[in-house]
Protein backbone atom coordinates (compact mmCIF):
# COMPACT_ATOMS: atom_id res chain seq x y z
CA UNK A 1 0.00 0.00 0.00
CA UNK A 2 1.19 2.96 -1.18
CA UNK A 3 0.93 6.29 1.19
CA UNK A 4 0.45 10.03 -0.22
CA UNK A 5 1.69 12.28 1.73
CA UNK A 6 0.95 15.37 0.41
CA UNK A 7 -2.90 14.32 0.68
CA UNK A 8 -2.09 13.07 4.09
CA UNK A 9 -0.37 16.54 4.94
CA UNK A 10 -2.82 18.39 3.32
CA UNK A 11 -5.62 16.42 5.40
CA UNK A 12 -3.74 17.17 8.70
CA UNK A 13 -4.17 20.87 7.74
CA UNK A 14 -6.72 20.75 7.12
CA UNK A 15 -7.81 19.10 10.79
CA UNK A 16 -5.33 21.38 12.17
CA UNK A 17 -7.54 24.22 10.67
CA UNK A 18 -11.00 22.67 11.39
CA UNK A 19 -9.64 22.80 15.08
CA UNK A 20 -8.79 26.10 14.59
CA UNK A 21 -11.90 27.69 13.42
CA UNK A 22 -13.99 25.40 15.88
CA UNK A 23 -11.58 26.06 18.87
CA UNK A 24 -12.33 29.79 17.93
CA UNK A 25 -15.68 30.33 16.37
CA UNK A 26 -17.21 27.43 18.36
CA UNK A 27 -15.65 26.46 21.72
CA UNK A 28 -15.09 29.65 22.86
CA UNK A 29 -18.52 31.46 22.56
CA UNK A 30 -19.81 27.86 24.18
CA UNK A 31 -17.18 27.94 27.04
CA UNK A 32 -18.07 31.46 27.28
CA UNK A 33 -22.09 31.11 27.18
CA UNK A 34 -21.49 28.08 29.78
CA UNK A 35 -19.20 29.92 31.87
CA UNK A 36 -22.28 32.78 31.68
CA UNK A 37 -24.80 30.88 32.57
CA UNK A 38 -22.57 29.28 35.72
CA UNK A 39 -22.53 32.70 37.01
CA UNK A 40 -25.58 33.41 36.17
CA UNK A 41 -26.75 30.11 38.16
CA UNK A 42 -24.80 31.30 41.07
CA UNK A 43 -26.24 34.51 40.89
CA UNK A 44 -29.59 33.54 41.62
CA UNK A 45 -28.74 30.59 43.41
CA UNK A 46 -26.89 33.04 45.82
CA UNK A 47 -30.16 35.54 45.62
CA UNK A 48 -31.94 32.72 46.17
CA UNK A 49 -30.17 32.08 49.35
CA UNK A 50 -30.26 35.72 50.55
CA UNK A 51 -33.73 35.42 50.15
CA UNK A 52 -33.88 32.59 51.97
CA UNK A 53 -31.69 33.88 54.74
CA UNK A 54 -33.53 37.20 54.80
CA UNK A 55 -36.90 35.62 54.86
CA UNK A 56 -35.15 33.21 57.90
CA UNK A 57 -34.34 36.09 59.59
CA UNK A 58 -37.81 37.79 59.03
CA UNK A 59 -39.12 34.58 60.65
CA UNK A 60 -36.77 34.84 63.47
CA UNK A 61 -37.64 38.15 64.32
CA UNK A 62 -41.39 37.80 63.99
CA UNK A 63 -41.44 35.05 66.49
CA UNK A 64 -38.93 37.47 68.67
CA UNK A 65 -41.66 39.87 68.63
CA UNK A 66 -44.67 37.71 68.51
CA UNK A 67 -42.68 36.10 71.97
CA UNK A 68 -41.94 40.00 72.82
CA UNK A 69 -45.72 40.86 72.08
CA UNK A 70 -46.54 37.20 74.59
CA UNK A 71 -44.26 38.63 77.30
CA UNK A 72 -45.73 42.04 77.08
CA UNK A 73 -49.24 41.01 77.32
CA UNK A 74 -48.42 38.62 79.67
CA UNK A 75 -46.92 41.32 82.06
CA UNK A 76 -49.49 43.31 81.78
CA UNK A 77 -52.14 40.95 82.19
CA UNK A 78 -50.60 40.37 85.40
CA UNK A 79 -50.53 43.83 86.11
CA UNK A 80 -54.09 44.37 85.85
CA UNK A 81 -54.65 41.50 87.47
CA UNK A 82 -52.91 43.17 90.39
CA UNK A 83 -54.43 46.47 90.19
CA UNK A 84 -57.48 44.78 89.86
CA UNK A 85 -56.75 42.56 93.36
CA UNK A 86 -56.03 45.77 95.03
CA UNK A 87 -58.93 47.89 93.56
CA UNK A 88 -61.16 45.21 94.75
CA UNK A 89 -59.51 44.69 98.64
CA UNK A 90 -59.09 48.52 98.73
CA UNK A 91 -62.90 49.02 97.52
CA UNK A 92 -63.65 46.01 99.83
CA UNK A 93 -61.44 47.69 103.00
CA UNK A 94 -64.02 50.47 102.50
CA UNK A 95 -66.94 48.47 102.28
CA UNK A 96 -65.91 47.20 105.44
CA UNK A 97 -65.27 50.43 107.05
CA UNK A 98 -68.26 52.10 105.93
CA UNK A 99 -70.22 48.89 107.27
CA UNK A 100 -68.42 49.48 110.34
CA UNK A 101 -68.88 53.29 110.68
CA UNK A 102 -72.73 52.60 109.51
CA UNK A 103 -73.19 49.36 112.43
CA UNK A 104 -71.57 51.98 114.83
CA UNK A 105 -74.02 54.93 113.93
CA UNK A 106 -76.64 52.64 114.08
CA UNK A 107 -75.63 51.14 117.23
CA UNK A 108 -75.46 54.71 118.28
CA UNK A 109 -78.33 55.96 117.05
CA UNK A 110 -80.00 52.56 119.11
CA UNK A 111 -78.35 53.79 122.21
CA UNK A 112 -79.71 57.34 121.68
CA UNK A 113 -83.53 56.55 120.64
CA UNK A 114 -82.84 53.56 123.90
CA UNK A 115 -81.93 55.99 125.95
CA UNK A 116 -84.78 58.39 124.90
CA UNK A 117 -87.16 56.02 125.14
CA UNK A 118 -85.73 55.09 128.91
CA UNK A 119 -86.09 59.01 129.78
CA UNK A 120 -89.62 58.97 128.02
CA UNK A 121 -90.68 55.95 130.09
CA UNK A 122 -89.16 57.37 133.33
CA UNK A 123 -90.98 60.16 132.65
CA UNK A 124 -94.07 58.70 132.10
CA UNK A 125 -93.58 56.60 134.98
CA UNK A 126 -92.65 59.36 137.41
CA UNK A 127 -95.84 61.26 135.84
CA UNK A 128 -97.65 58.04 136.44
CA UNK A 129 -96.38 57.07 140.19
CA UNK A 130 -96.85 60.68 141.16
CA UNK A 131 -100.00 60.95 139.84
CA UNK A 132 -100.82 56.94 141.77
CA UNK A 133 -98.84 58.58 144.84
CA UNK A 134 -101.61 61.62 144.78
CA UNK A 135 -104.51 59.57 144.11
CA UNK A 136 -103.49 57.11 147.09
CA UNK A 137 -103.02 60.11 149.33
CA UNK A 138 -105.81 61.89 148.27
CA UNK A 139 -107.81 59.02 150.04
CA UNK A 140 -106.09 59.57 153.40
CA UNK A 141 -106.47 62.09 156.04
CA UNK A 142 -104.34 65.45 155.23
CA UNK A 143 -102.37 65.05 158.26
CA UNK A 144 -100.96 61.84 156.50
CA UNK A 145 -98.91 63.87 154.06
CA UNK A 146 -96.71 65.55 156.96
CA UNK A 147 -97.18 63.77 160.17
CA UNK A 148 -95.68 60.63 159.43
CA UNK A 149 -92.40 62.06 157.81
CA UNK A 150 -91.45 64.42 160.97
CA UNK A 151 -90.25 62.18 162.63
CA UNK A 152 -87.78 61.49 159.86
CA UNK A 153 -86.64 64.52 158.63
CA UNK A 154 -85.61 65.29 162.37
CA UNK A 155 -83.47 61.84 162.76
CA UNK A 156 -81.72 62.65 159.14
CA UNK A 157 -80.75 65.87 160.27
CA UNK A 158 -79.72 64.22 164.05
CA UNK A 159 -77.46 61.86 161.65
CA UNK A 160 -75.85 64.27 159.41
CA UNK A 161 -71.81 64.86 160.62
CA UNK A 162 -71.71 67.15 163.18
CA UNK A 163 -69.99 69.93 161.29
CA UNK A 164 -72.71 69.87 158.72
CA UNK A 165 -75.19 70.00 161.24
CA UNK A 166 -73.40 73.33 162.66
CA UNK A 167 -73.44 75.03 160.03
CA UNK A 168 -77.25 74.58 159.94
CA UNK A 169 -79.27 77.74 161.12
CA UNK A 170 -76.63 79.18 162.61
CA UNK A 171 -77.47 82.27 160.16
CA UNK A 172 -80.01 83.36 157.56
CA UNK A 173 -83.39 81.20 157.61
CA UNK A 174 -83.48 77.82 156.52
CA UNK A 175 -85.61 76.76 153.44
CA UNK A 176 -88.92 73.92 154.07
CA UNK A 177 -90.31 72.74 151.85
CA UNK A 178 -93.84 70.92 152.70
CA UNK A 179 -96.50 69.38 150.79
CA UNK A 180 -98.81 71.19 152.27
CA UNK A 181 -99.27 74.05 155.17
CA UNK A 182 -98.32 73.45 158.01
CA UNK A 183 -100.67 73.55 160.83
CA UNK A 184 -99.07 75.36 164.12
CA UNK A 185 -98.65 72.74 165.93
CA UNK A 186 -96.55 70.73 163.53
CA UNK A 187 -94.83 73.55 163.04
CA UNK A 188 -93.77 73.65 166.58
CA UNK A 189 -93.51 70.39 166.68
CA UNK A 190 -90.50 69.84 163.78
CA UNK A 191 -88.72 73.24 164.98
CA UNK A 192 -88.21 71.35 168.55
CA UNK A 193 -87.34 68.19 167.28
CA UNK A 194 -85.39 70.05 164.70
CA UNK A 195 -83.68 71.57 167.80
CA UNK A 196 -83.25 68.97 169.86
CA UNK A 197 -81.29 67.13 166.46
CA UNK A 198 -79.15 70.35 165.91
CA UNK A 199 -78.27 71.14 169.44
CA UNK A 200 -79.30 74.86 168.40
CA UNK A 201 -82.28 77.05 167.51
CA UNK A 202 -83.39 77.53 164.09
CA UNK A 203 -85.06 79.79 161.79
CA UNK A 204 -87.23 78.23 159.58
CA UNK A 205 -88.77 79.36 156.51
CA UNK A 206 -91.37 77.32 154.81
CA UNK A 207 -92.91 76.96 151.73
CA UNK A 208 -95.43 74.52 150.42
CA UNK A 209 -94.96 72.63 147.39
CA UNK A 210 -97.77 70.05 146.10
CA UNK A 211 -95.09 68.20 143.99
CA UNK A 212 -93.27 66.65 147.06
CA UNK A 213 -96.63 64.76 147.09
CA UNK A 214 -96.44 63.75 150.92
CA UNK A 215 -93.65 64.91 153.08
CA UNK A 216 -91.03 68.01 153.45
CA UNK A 217 -87.60 68.85 152.39
CA UNK A 218 -85.19 71.09 154.70
CA UNK A 219 -82.88 73.01 151.95
CA UNK A 220 -79.95 74.17 154.14
CA UNK A 221 -76.44 76.21 152.82
CA UNK A 222 -74.81 72.62 153.10
CA UNK A 223 -77.21 70.14 152.85
CA UNK A 224 -80.53 68.65 151.32
CA UNK A 225 -82.27 66.54 153.69
CA UNK A 226 -85.28 65.09 151.64
CA UNK A 227 -88.11 62.88 153.36
CA UNK A 228 -90.95 62.75 150.94
CA UNK A 229 -92.71 60.64 148.43
CA UNK A 230 -91.59 62.67 145.19
CA UNK A 231 -87.82 61.84 146.53
CA UNK A 232 -88.80 57.97 146.98
CA UNK A 233 -90.51 57.93 143.39
CA UNK A 234 -87.57 59.52 141.68
CA UNK A 235 -84.61 57.14 143.26
CA UNK A 236 -86.83 54.47 142.42
CA UNK A 237 -87.46 55.14 139.06
CA UNK A 238 -84.25 55.72 138.54
CA UNK A 239 -82.67 52.22 139.93
CA UNK A 240 -85.55 50.81 137.52
CA UNK A 241 -84.34 52.75 134.29
CA UNK A 242 -81.05 51.92 135.00
CA UNK A 243 -81.36 47.86 134.93
CA UNK A 244 -83.52 48.47 131.69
Amino acid sequence: MTIDWWTLGLQTINVLILIWILARFLFRPVTKIIADRQAAAHAALDEAQQVRDAARAARDEANAEAAEISRTRAALLEKAQDEATQAREKLLATVRIEAERARADTRAELEQMRGTAKTALAEDAAALAADIAARLMGRLPDTARVDGFVDGLAKAVADLPEATRTGIGTGDPVRLRAARALTDDEQLRLEALLIDALGHPINLEIETDAALIAGLELDAPHAIIRNHFRADLDRIIAEVTSHA
